[in-house]
């Protein structure tokens, strides 16, 4: 049986309001005319300019910005009738990826991880040490619960972050520039944990303006121009081979 696409957007704009002064705003469209379908387990770059409108899709997909225009849906929720008070039960359902971490800096990894449980829902002490040891391993941090924030690297936090996302087993992780304060290195090796957990069946919308991390994992490009969102062969234009 063909699964559904966990993300199907159909000529969605998005705008942002601006401030014209004395009280009066108007509405400034940052993309026109999307349309996009993510399958399980797929990975998809975003690419483009800052301002392009990467991060407002994103922002769009877990209900930061409401959709005004157009239709969508991501694992289930349709985007176009999402009241505010559903936002946190759509975002149980997918992960969030940020380029600053956005760790809890006064508490450590196991806490850390504990607080976002506690907040959507989990109550039970034994089942949530379980499934913290269980992502923890996941993301090759195992043993490091006890360990804050400044006591890891900037790959380590961002793996601690990854490991936040995958928390509730979302069926889709959106990352905003996962990779934009990490040395190559640690890029690399933050770019190999998303293809493992894409290989699990868990799709990836990712920005990027890291073009090693298409290099080395290439996948579905879309690239965000002038209010416009197209795909790109980034194949022929990086010249590496297609995968079979």
């Amino acid at each position: 049986m063909e699964q559904e696409p966990v993300i199907r957007l159909r000529g969605v704009s998005i705008f942002h309001d601006r401030d014209m002064g004395k009280r009066h705003r108007s509405r400034e469209a940052v993309l026109v005319d999307v349309n996009l379908d993510v399958e399980p387990g797929e990975l998809v770059y975003l690419i483009g300019r800052v301002g392009s409108g990467k991060s407002s899709l994103l922002k769009t997909l877990y209900g930061e910005l409401p959709l005004c225009e157009g239709a969508g849906s991501i694992v289930g929720f349709d985007l176009r009738t999402l009241r505010r008070r559903d936002v946190p039960y759509l975002r149980r359902r997918l992960g969030i990826v940020f380029q600053d971490y956005q760790l809890l800096t006064d508490r450590n990894v196991f806490h850390n991880l504990r607080y976002v449980m506690k907040a959507t829902g989990w109550r039970n002490e034994l089942d949530i040490r379980t499934r913290i040891a269980d992502v923890l391993e996941l993301v090759g941090l195992h043993g490091q619960e006890a360990k804050m924030p400044f006591q890891l690297s900037g790959g380590e936090q961002q793996r601690v972050a990854i490991a936040r996302a995958l928390i509730n087993s979302p069926k889709v992780i959106l990352a905003d520039e996962p990779t934009g304060n990490l040395d190559p290195t640690a890029a690399e090796d933050i770019m190999g944990l998303f293809d493992a957990i894409r290989q699990m069946g868990c799709a990836i919308v990712m920005s990027t303006h890291n073009i090693g991390n298409i290099q080395q994992f290439p996948s579905r490009t879309l690239r965000f121009s002038q209010g416009r969102v197209e795909p790109v062969d980034i194949h022929s234009i990086l010249g590496i081979p297609e995968r079979i």
